[in-house]
């Protein structure tokens, strides 16, 4: 899978070694059509995190993360009918342009500061991550994993511009869907079918899917799933770099529209997959947890160490599943890589200096390999964080909201101002900060996560060198276990906790991102009336 992807990159290194400009190599000379490009943004966002996690969350919460299918259909639309037209017909190459064609240099400026940093931190964690996981299960080397994510991923989006990185998606996207479906049909085989499967996913309240409580403190119900998880869809499809850096580089407006749609039904089939891969998850271990059996250590090692108990004995099937999470891995860095030099060249380079577009293709290509390097240089750092790994993960969520509140006021305000929309942005940013940070430090209680129950009654601890998950002998080195398991950060308890604990910091997380948002118009709107010429109140429904 490496070396495909490698190879990838060459192909495109010598077919399209007579490009000259920037825009060539960054936006694939904006001639792209929309099948490619659609398999690309499917696989962008669809990391190895995701490949390990939606799965233990089902199996540990339920699969009512399904209802993130409604809110990718309203993604897709907001996206293609608010904000790709702008930036189609504007003909940009970084989405923070806008804000200074928009507003002001100033915001545009601190817009393309911040999705550096949440990049950066995210691309970091996104090649540790899965590498630990799968080391600490199957042996696989730790560092090898991880520089070779990193070396690889470098190497193609170096060689190949854009264009390998759409047409490696596309493969890496074929090897996740085959991980899975592997996992997925031996599970049915090893279960006796499918109905045995949702069965037991009933019996043990995985299809938890009518929870309609309408408590903003409860983590996942349908209205977070469907509500919130449409503001963080939107901040990735709608402004950031690295989605909208591929469907702008369709040939037309109408290719442009038809790959978000299309990559709709990939979101799709990718989330119906993960949600029965973690009904599977709990179908075979739901007698005996390997986690409360203290068999893995993080949820995160759910996936692998099913795939090194049900598929062991068929060569290849366990490194196809590995191959996949390596996949998942590729496609988010590489694009990551990418849009990082995009909008280095685009906002930090070409305003202050008068070069040709030979030497900026040249130093887009000098930052590919630097924003490598700095993002291997992240994971090794991500190594030694320990629990702040998913303070980080949060923070990353964080900052969309407000540069999705920043991109909402000018396209939609027609009177907002840079004044407006430079308050609000900062204003959006320390609230969400404020937020973010402090749900961290004082996590929600696990009645408003609502983790579902995990056993051990059916676990055989007395094999030697081998657990049998499968016996349902009494087991003879430990007591059976029927528990609640949190997240490792929900058991940390400050004995002092200050009266927002329980409110305010208690907050659903997939609500942080449309708090972010709503400051953000808000203060910017009220800002640009006081400072700003005065329009008649039936503006406000203009659209631009």
């Amino acid at each position: 899978m490496l070396l495909v992807s490698a190879a990838v990159g060459v192909y495109y290194a010598w077919t399209d070694k007579g490009q000259q400009s920037s825009g060539d190599f960054l936006m694939g000379g904006r001639r792209l059509t929309a099948l490619p490009v659609s398999l690309s943004l499917t696989a962008s966002f669809m990391s190895a995190i995701t490949v390990l996690s939606n799965p233990a969350e089902v199996y540990r919460y339920g699969a009512n993360i399904g209802f993130y299918a409604l809110s990718y259909i309203f993604t897709m639309v907001v996206t293609s009918e608010v904000f790709l037209p702008v930036f189609y017909k504007l003909a940009i190459t970084s989405t923070y342009e806008y804000l200074e064609l928009r507003f002001n240099r100033a915001t545009r400026l601190l817009g393309t500061f911040l999705f550096i940093i949440q990049t950066i931190l995210y691309t970091g964690i996104v090649i540790y991550a899965p590498a630990l996981a799968l080391n600490q299960v199957t042996g696989i080397d730790l560092w090898g994993a991880v520089v070779s994510t990193g070396v690889v991923c470098t190497f193609y989006c170096t060689m190949g511009g854009l264009k390998a990185v759409v047409w490696t998606d596309v493969f890496q996207l074929g090897v996740m869907v085959a991980g899975f479906l592997s996992v997925i049909v031996r599970s049915v085989v090893v279960q006796g079918g499918v109905l045995p499967i949702i069965s037991d996913s009933q019996q043990g309240g995985r299809l938890n899917f009518w929870d309609f409580d309408t408590s903003p403190l409860r983590r996942h119900t349908f209205w977070t799933i469907t509500f919130g998880g449409a503001f963080v869809w939107v901040s990735i499809y709608g402004i950031n770099q690295a989605q909208v850096q591929r469907y702008i580089s369709c040939k037309s407006l109408t290719h442009a529209r038809l790959s978000l749609y299309i990559n709709l039904l990939g979101l799709w089939f990718i989330l119906l997959c993960s949600v029965f891969a973690g009904m599977c998850l709990f179908s075979v271990y739901k007698n005996c947890d390997p986690w409360t059996a203290g068999l893995v250590s993080a949820p995160d090692q759910l996936m692998p160490y099913l795939v090194m108990d049900i598929l062991r004995d068929y060569p290849g099937l366990p490194g196809l599943f590995v191959a996949a999470v390596y996949s998942g891995s590729l496609s988010t860095v590489s694009s990551s890589i990418n849009a990082l030099a995009a909008v280095t060249v685009e906002d930090l380079i070409k305003p202050y200096t008068d070069m040709s577009e030979k030497h900026l293709s040249w130093i887009s290509k000098g930052l590919n390999i630097m924003f490598g390097i700095v993002c291997i240089g992240m994971a090794g750092l991500a190594s030694v964080m320990g629990g702040i790994l998913q303070a980080v993960i949060s923070i990353f969520g964080i900052l969309g909201g407000p540069l999705l509140g920043v991109f909402t006021l000018g396209i939609l305000c027609p009177f907002a101002n840079s004044k407006g929309a430079l308050s609000g942005l900062v204003s959006g940013l320390v609230v969400s900060l404020w937020l973010g940070i402090g749900a961290q430090i004082y996590p929600p209680p696990p009645e408003m996560s609502r983790p579902l129950s995990l056993t051990t009654e059916g676990c055989n601890f007395s094999t030697t060198g081998h657990f049998n998950w499968t016996s349902t002998a009494p087991p003879t080195q430990s007591t059976p276990i029927t528990t609640i398991r949190c997240h490792p950060l929900l058991t940390v308890w400050s004995p002092y906790r200050p009266v927002l604990a329980d409110n305010w910091y208690s907050l659903s997380y997939l609500y942080f991102s449309p708090i972010g948002t709503i400051i953000v118009i808000s203060v910017g709107l009220l800002v640009s009336l006081m400072t700003g010429k005065q329009y008649r109140i039936s503006s406000i429904i203009y659209i631009f």
